[in-house]
């Protein structure tokens, strides 16, 4: 009889928490959408009202701007590295590696006003920066590792310098076209690193 009362006690306990993790993801989305279109200058009444909750829910999960910032950040970086796991095994090594890049490529430039948001949560905060650096480093480590495995693209390439590579091509985001003329540049970027591609220019000559 005892077991009997517990268990509705528990089920009820673990409803709040059921509750409060919907909520937090829902103002993650939300705060996405709304940093995209306005900026880091948008109102946090904004983010909870498109989430639906009210402004004391998104208080409790977020006390400040800062962290709500760097919460979106966290969650960004934990996607794409998550698309690189998922692509590990239902894409073809050099296709994921190039896809995973463009991905990049047009987080950028669909994300220009949470891109200054997010600017504001890394300013000044080493370990927030160290877990993007290490999780996106990982990440296409694994990708490279793959396709170099497969012979398809060279091993001498360090995630560390395919990464600089790619900031670099996305440094200048608030011009006309860029987007394009960068992922003609990562298609090119790739394309370089092909295991085949000396062998080819050699025959050529």
């Amino acid at each position: 009889m005892s077991g009997e009362k517990v268990n509705p006690v528990r089920k009820t306990a673990r409803q709040p928490r059921t509750d409060a993790l919907r909520n937090r993801e829902r103002l993650l989305v939300a705060a996405k959408a709304v940093f995209s279109a306005g900026g880091p200058e948008a109102s946090q009444e904004a983010v909870a009202r498109r989430a639906g909750v009210g402004i004391g829910t998104l208080y409790r999960h977020f006390p400040t701007r800062e962290a709500l910032f760097e919460a979106v950040y966290r969650r960004e970086v934990d996607q794409l590295v998550d698309l690189a796991g998922q692509w590990q095994g239902e894409t073809l090594p050099l296709e994921a590696l190039r896809r995973w890049l463009r991905c990049n490529v047009e987080f950028v430039a669909t994300k220009k006003g949470m891109a200054a948001a997010l600017a504001l949560a890394a300013h000044g905060n080493s370990e927030l920066s160290a877990y993007s650096f290490e999780r996106l480093t990982s990440a296409l480590g694994m990708l490279l590792a793959r396709a170099a495995a497969a012979g398809e693209i060279r091993s001498d390439i360090s995630p560390e310098d395919l990464l600089r590579a790619l900031v670099g091509m996305c440094v200048i985001h608030d011009r006309p076209g860029w987007q394009a003329g960068a992922l003609r540049l990562v298609d090119v970027l790739v394309d370089g690193l092909r295991s085949s591609a000396p062998a080819a220019r050699l025959g050529a000559d």
